[in-house]
């Protein structure tokens, strides 16, 4: 019996926010959340590296980043699709 098994792995989407390394990107997620004692909902933003290893993603764009095995000191995530390209004015 063969079934598709479901990844484990967590799946984030957010905005590059830069792309100068080689082969990474920083990508900013941003969630709204209640705040536990005042009760407004209130933006809280983390920024994480992925791997881009072909140089593909570039600033502004909105991508998808999959958890990964430990790639450097600061690098688990991989860059995994492009969910909204950039707007060049």
């Amino acid at each position: 019996m063969t079934e598709a098994k479901t990844s484990l792995k967590r799946t984030l989407i957010g905005k590059v926010v830069s792309d100068k390394r080689s082969k990474t990107v920083t990508v900013l997620i941003e969630r709204r959340v209640k705040h536990e004692l005042y009760g407004k909902i209130v933006a809280k933003s983390s920024k994480y590296h992925a791997h881009d290893e072909k140089g593909e993603y570039k600033m502004g764009d909105t991508i998808e980043i999959t958890e990964s095995r430990p790639i450097s000191k600061t690098k688990n995530w991989v860059a995994s699709r492009l969910v909204q390209k950039a707007i060049v004015d």
